[in-house]
Order: structure tokens, then sequence, then C-alpha cells
């Protein structure tokens, strides 16, 4: 058996190859958009993709299902209670696939969604113990799938953890001790609240390690998988339902339209926003006016649909080079309107310097001065729930960087803003997203909470 696992850090998404050498049959499991990487790996084991797997209908990412069945002719499989627009596979609850030695069991495991599904490996039909179970995100490392994504398109969360809570009990902790567990998501993740830096584990330390399954009793299971939940972004729904859909393909290879300044300003005029890739820092020394600030060295595709909406066209300010990037990244999450990307943005801002906007980041120190002195400030700190409790800042009022774009109306446009994250990556968004909303004077801290803690003042 060949068993390749992916893991994505901007995502925190795994997905999987697995293959029979003996038949040269192999199946992807919840592929990411860009497919090169399943292919290249395939062709070079001598294996023929067949089947491409979607354990349920990803709300964090757009899957690669469609990309890769038209690249190689594979059927798309489903939970047989799974309703597609596009042609696909269905099986049932216990249904097992040969592909030569190994086989394939799937298991109905609902509870993070009505279709989920989890896919037991067996390396050999009678073997006692199996290889693996792969669980989509119906149970993590250290946590299980949150039950409340859904809550906006039919479904209570009290309704899917009651599922969750049956699916866990009855179809996976049955398995034995030595199955390895592989999840399709880690840490960091807003599909659960306490995922592990670990990208796999086994069904024995889960079953004395996870607190979800230490739950003495039903009751006491749904209040704790319910409660202290991240905030979802906003495009989660979107892609849960985009990944329904049969849409269009993503060109991994194309490269965005290079625009001039002219250019530039007409698509701008027109209602696209401009994202600019670069670090914070530099971000920081000069940038476009109205740009809004999403790192590529961070967790890009997820924060930019966290503060950009689904439904315009954005233009891309990034390094040189990094335009495939930055539009791939984007169709992760089914963000395809990228309409183009500027040319030499520093020359640009070199030659249109009355173009050129700075932002204001504060050491701690200084931080502590403007507040002294500035009775009206606002300061927002924008983690998550779970973060706070780790400490805030005095007077800080909480809104995760995720639901800022639909609470503008909280926080005063006229008056100083100073926001603050963990360690510098998420301010700097919300920061540029208030200016670009037509906030006049917002700050945020440099390394944010973690350095301002540090700093005793």
């Amino acid at each position: 058996m060949k068993f390749t696992q992916y893991y994505l850090d901007c995502l925190s998404h795994a997905s999987y190859l697995i293959g029979d050498e003996t038949s040269g049959k192999a199946v992807v499991v919840d592929p990411r958009r860009d497919t090169a990487e399943y292919l290249a790996d395939a062709e070079a084991a001598g294996l023929t993709i067949e089947l491409i797997i979607e354990t349920h209908f990803h709300a964090d990412f757009l899957s690669g299902h469609l990309e890769l069945a038209a690249a190689t002719g594979a059927d798309i499989v489903y939970s047989s209670v799974a309703e597609t627009e596009f042609s696909s596979r269905k099986v049932d609850d216990g249904q097992r696939i040969s592909l030569g030695e190994v086989e394939l069991e799937f298991l109905h495991t609902p509870g993070h969604t009505p279709e989920s599904l989890s896919i037991v490996v067996w390396e050999h039909p009678g073997d006692e113990v199996p290889y693996g179970v792969l669980t989509g995100d119906t149970l993590f490392i250290g946590d299980v799938g949150r039950p409340d994504l859904l809550s906006s398109i039919g479904f209570t969360r009290d309704e899917l953890a009651n599922q969750l809570y049956d699916s866990l009990h009855d179809k996976l902790l049955p398995l034995p001790d030595a199955t390895r567990v592989y999840p399709a998501h880690g840490a960091g993740s807003a599909c659960g609240k306490n995922l592990s830096t670990e990208t796999w584990s086994t069904m024995g330390d889960q079953r004395t390690g996870n607190y979800a399954l230490l739950a003495p009793d039903r009751a006491t299971f749904v209040e704790l998988v319910t409660e202290g939940q991240p905030p979802a972004p906003d495009y989660f729904v979107y892609d849960a339902i985009l990944n329904r859909k049969d849409r269009p393909l993503l060109d991994e290879e194309a490269r965005p339209p290079v625009l001039d300044l002219e250019a530039f300003d007409r698509l701008v005029a027109r209602g696209a926003v401009v994202v600019d890739g670069r670090d914070p820092e530099e971000f920081a020394r000069g940038h476009l006016a109205g740009s809004i600030n999403v790192g590529l060295n961070g967790r890009y595709a997820e924060f930019a649909g966290s503060v950009v909406p689904s439904d315009v066209d954005i233009v891309l300010v990034v390094e040189a080079g990094f335009e495939v990037e930055g539009k791939n990244r984007l169709a992760r999450i089914g963000f395809d309107r990228v309409v183009g990307y500027l040319d030499q943005p520093l020359t640009v801002m070199a030659t249109n310097p009355d173009r050129v906007a700075v932002a204001s980041r504060l050491t701690a120190a200084e931080f502590e001065e403007r507040r002294r002195d500035l009775p009206f400030l606002q300061v927002v700190d924008i983690r998550n729930p779970g973060e706070l409790a780790m400490g805030t800042i005095e007077g800080a009022r909480p809104i995760p960087v995720g639901q800022l774009p639909g609470r503008l109306d909280e926080l005063d446009p006229g008056a100083p803003v100073v926001v603050f994250c963990a360690g510098g990556y998420r301010s700097s968004v919300a920061a540029s997203l208030l200016r670009n909303a037509g906030f006049t004077d917002v700050s945020d801290i440099l390394g944010g909470f973690g350095a301002w803690a540090t700093a005793g003042v």
C-alpha cells in the first residue's frame, strides 16, 4: 500500500493519496483545488487515480474533486445521502471497495454535516486491525468536528451534535486502539476549537486523551462541543454550498492579467478590492491607499475570505513572481474573481507618492502612552473567543476579525482606534480593513497581545 498525507499549513488541511501497488489503482481523499502534486505523485508511483472521495461538503475550502476528475476521468465519491449537481458515485454505510489487496470501508458518520463519512483503510482483506481511518471532520486529533456550521442552512447545532455523538460512539470508538486516525484538518482550522498540532494519532490515544470522547454522557458531550467555538469566516457557507455545485475549473498554471496603473484604477473604480499580499512590516512602510493587507506568508486565503466579500473582483499587489500563488491560494476557497495584478507596485508607489499611505504600528509602550493621552481611544481585540481566556487588555472591545466587516457600526470612524491580535498578522488585516472603510485614525500593536503582555507596561 502507498499511503501519503498532504498537509497544507495555510488552511490546516490534510488530503490523502492511497494506492495499491499490486493493482496500480489509487484514490485521492479530500483533495485541494490545485491538484498537480497528486497527479505527479501518482504517476511517479505507477498508480492510476480511479476514485476521488469526499468525506463531506467542506466549508473551509473549495475542494478539487472536479479538477481532479477532469484530469483523470476518476469517479467522484460521496455518502449516499449527499446530493450533488455534478455526476457522483454514492456509497452506503458499511460498503467496501477493493483496490486490489487494499480495501476501503465506508462508514456514515453524520454530525459535523449530515453527509459526513469516514473511511477505514485495510491493507489486506483478512486483517484483524485496520491500517487506519480517515475521519474527515468527524474526529480530529484532540477534538471533534463542530456541529454548528450549517445552522444557517436548515440544521440545528443540537441535532447535529447528537448525530455526532452517535457516530463517534457507534462507528469510530469500536475500532481497535492501534487504528491510526487521519483527519482532514489540524490546529488553526476553524472547523473545531481544540485541534492538535499533530496530524495523525491512534484510536487508543484519542480514546484516552480527546476531551470530547471523555464526556461521561450525551448531554455533557453536546454542551462541550457546542460552546466556545470560534466564529466561522463568512466564506464558509459560500464554500459549503459551492462544493455541491458544478462550477468552472481552476487552471492553476494561468497567470492573472498584468495591470498598469491606469487599468488598475479602472478596476478599482468599478468596485474591485485591492489585496496587498506583502508582509505587514512592508505594508506599513508604504502601500496604495485603500488596500487591504493579507500577507501571503500567513493564513492568506482564510483571512482574505474573512474580510473580502465573495462576490467582488480582486486586484492583487504582490512581490514579483508571486502572482500565480496569490491567485491559486484565493482559488482554494473559491475566490476566482482575481482580475489582475499590479505591475511593479514598488515603482508605481515611488513615482506616485500622493497615492501612498503608511500604517501606524505601535509598540506596547507607545500604545500605553496613547491610551493614557486619549480617553476616547477605541481598543479592539480581534482574537477569537477561546484566545480571550489567556487575558486581554482592560477596556478592549472583543470583535473577532471574521466578524469585523459586519460590526463596523459598533465603532466610531471619526475616533482613534487601536486593534490587536495575538502576534500582529491579523491586526494588520483588521486595521487595513478599517482604513478601507473610512476610519481616519487606525493603529495596531506590534507583536500583538503577546508583546503587550510581556512588556510589563
